[in-house]
């Protein structure tokens, strides 16, 4: 029996110091909702989680970039839509005024629609999207994704071209005669032929961007959960291993009291 040297005091607080530590950890990580309380718990794991959430926020971004395309495309068809109209009713004025029982003031009214529908289609061609020309024959392109090297993998979508090429003075300049209005007639059929491959070449867009979307939202969400297994905590398995850090905190505490007791039995000794 020693006084200077209490080994069992020594022991018994070296243990209570890492039971102290590890209930100490275990409430930082409950009440972080963190599998890792420090960058030394798990520091791969860290290096990994980073890359997921940089992945994730890149994914996020292209997400935004392909609804922001799907909102341009819907308008797109929107238009269109009124483009369609147009050319019904430009046809049917032109196939009226191939009537040659009707006065040249009755050709001249029919003309007077013919004209401002040409323009409406001619004014629809100039409209933008956020300073982006809605129709033009250029290839739009948006980014999707990224390779390893950074470089962003890119969807191109080609353009509805609604210039007057196509649907201005293709559609004819006046009906006010039977022969132009025969003439208009010809170019407005071509222009409604036109018009259906650029609504077909608008739906072929959406619908790509409708699938790449939905490819994004599935790597994003596989992305989380890897990233979610490496850093997030399971709360059952840590609250039980927190009650169990409790029970050996209490216990060392107890156990060092009783060590620092001991030595005192020596007093018996030379009492």
């Amino acid at each position: 029996m020693i006084i200077n040297t209490n080994i069992g005091s020594s022991t018994a607080a070296r243990f209570l110091g890492e039971s102290t530590n590890a209930l100490q950890k275990s409430l930082k990580r409950l009440s972080t909702g963190s599998k890792i309380a420090s960058i030394a718990d798990d520091t791969a794991g860290v290096a990994v989680a980073s890359k997921f959430s940089a992945q994730v926020a890149r994914l996020n971004a292209a997400g935004n970039n392909v609804g922001n395309m799907i909102s341009f495309s819907q308008t797109q068809d929107g238009y269109l839509d009124q483009v369609a109209s147009a050319l019904e009713r430009l046809s049917e004025l032109a196939m009226l005024s191939t009537d040659e029982t009707k006065e040249t003031g009755d050709l001249e009214l029919y003309g007077k629609e013919f004209v401002e529908l040409k323009g409406l289609i001619e004014g629809i061609a100039g409209k933008d999207f956020n300073g982006t020309s809605l129709f033009t024959s250029n290839n739009l392109e948006v980014a999707v994704d990224n390779t390893s090297a950074g470089a962003a993998v890119k969807v191109a979508l080609s353009g509805a071209n609604l210039g007057a090429s196509a649907y201005g003075t293709a559609i004819g300049q006046s009906i006010t005669t039977n022969a132009a209005a025969a003439t208009a007639l010809g170019k407005i059929q071509a222009a409604i032929s036109t018009l259906a491959a650029d609504r077909a070449q608008v739906g072929a867009n959406l619908s790509r961007l409708e699938s790449e979307k939905n490819t994004i939202s599935i790597l994003r969400d596989n992305l989380s959960a890897a990233r979610s297994r490496i850093v997030d905590l399971d709360v059952a398995e840590e609250s039980a291993n927190f009650a169990k850090q409790q029970i050996l905190v209490q216990s060392g505490t107890a156990m060092l009291a009783q060590a620092n007791i001991l030595p005192q039995s020596a007093l018996r000794l030379i009492g």
